[in-house]
């Protein structure tokens, strides 16, 4: 894989958390999406950083919330499982929250979604990118 899909060595994500990046779409729209560890292989998942039910971000700059391998909504409690994406409880049962393609290669995760280009850690309208920490319930 190449520097230009890197976005971060894969022990920087946190156990419990989110690391958040910005990536742009083919449009120049930019998007902030988050990386969450998964039971799954390989071992890391990506998501838009909004819940469905009230585009509330996930991950506000501390990392999304997490309880039982699920990303808590901060608004409503909505819990989504971190390797599937998919809310069962709360306003947002039923919902899933859209993901992105990665790739994980000698402990480096990469950005493999065409949909998408990697622009920098930190969200959007950060002042200085950089990476998000750990919170958890």
């Amino acid at each position: 894989m190449s520097d230009e899909t890197r976005i971060v060595d894969l022990e920087a994500v946190p156990e419990n958390g989110s690391y958040r990046f910005t990536a742009e779409d083919p449009f120049t729209n930019e998007t902030e999406l988050i990386l969450v560890r998964c039971a799954e292989e390989p071992g890391v998942r990506a998501w838009s950083n909004t819940c469905p039910h009230e585009s509330q971000r996930l991950d506000t700059g501390d990392g999304a919330a997490m309880r039982d391998d699920a990303i808590v909504c901060p608004r409503h409690g909505s819990h989504f499982d971190a390797c599937s994406g998919a809310c069962e409880d709360g306003p947002a049962a039923g919902t899933t929250l859209p993901g992105v393609e990665l790739a994980v290669e000698d402990g480096t995760v990469h950005l493999a979604d065409d949909r998408y280009t990697f622009l920098h850690e930190g969200g959007v309208d950060d002042d200085e990118p950089g990476s998000t920490s750990h919170l958890s319930l």
